[in-house]
């Protein structure tokens, strides 16, 4: 997986109103914790953070200012406005190579199955345990060939090397039905109404 580089400054100033002064300033509050260490509050800058973390899982190398050594972290908990999505805090896991992390992984649904079925997907990511810094961007499911009455279980699904599901197995990620078909339409009404005709057709002839 690729590794992003971002800048980011200290900060010493803390609460709602220091992380409305830092927003309004082009910056995301943020915290970098894990492996013993004393969490460090920081800085980002806005419009760059925002581009990255539209990919599930990136992997940042992140330099604070005043120091020379790039920290390798994982975004771990990203709050957003509720409104415009715009990035309001972001919790970073540090992380280190050889070590292992649990994330959810994007599942993409790959081919075609029977002509004519309905796939109802119920899980559209899986949890896992995967390498720090080799986290696959997603996993594929393959309902190639698949026809009506088939399923597939989180146990079912190929992952990569190194991978390891965290999912309960018995867990539904997708199974295929049949194509809904329009129900006939009643004929009670019909009959109804041609009874209420014929009642004031009597009527018309008294």
């Amino acid at each position: 997986m690729a590794e992003f580089k971002l800048t980011a400054t200290p900060r010493d100033e803390f609460g709602k109103g220091a992380s409305r002064r830092l927003r309004r300033a082009g910056q995301i509050p943020a915290v970098l914790y894990g492996h013993g260490t004393d969490p460090q509050h920081i800085a980002l800058p806005s419009h760059e953070t925002f581009l990255l973390l539209r990919q599930s899982n990136v992997l940042l190398q992140i330099t604070v200012e005043g120091t020379k050594k790039a920290i390798t972290a994982l975004p771990k908990q990203v709050q957003r406005d509720p409104i415009n999505s715009a990035i309001e805090h972001i919790d970073l896991l540090i992380v280190k190579k050889g070590e292992k992390v649990s994330v959810e992984v994007p599942l993409h649904v790959v081919g075609e199955a029977e002509r004519g079925a309905l796939v109802n997907v119920d899980l559209t990511s899986l949890l896992v345990l995967a390498p720090a810094t080799d986290i696959p961007n997603f996993i594929e499911v393959s309902i190639e060939g698949l026809v009506v009455g088939d399923q597939i279980l989180a146990g079912d699904v190929a992952l990569p090397e190194g991978v390891v599901s965290e999912q309960d197995p018995e867990a539904m990620v997708l199974n295929v039905a049949p194509m809904p078909t329009a129900e006939p339409e009643s004929t009670v009404d019909d009959e109804t109404a041609e009874a209420e005709e014929g009642d004031e057709d009597s009527e018309d002839d008294e």
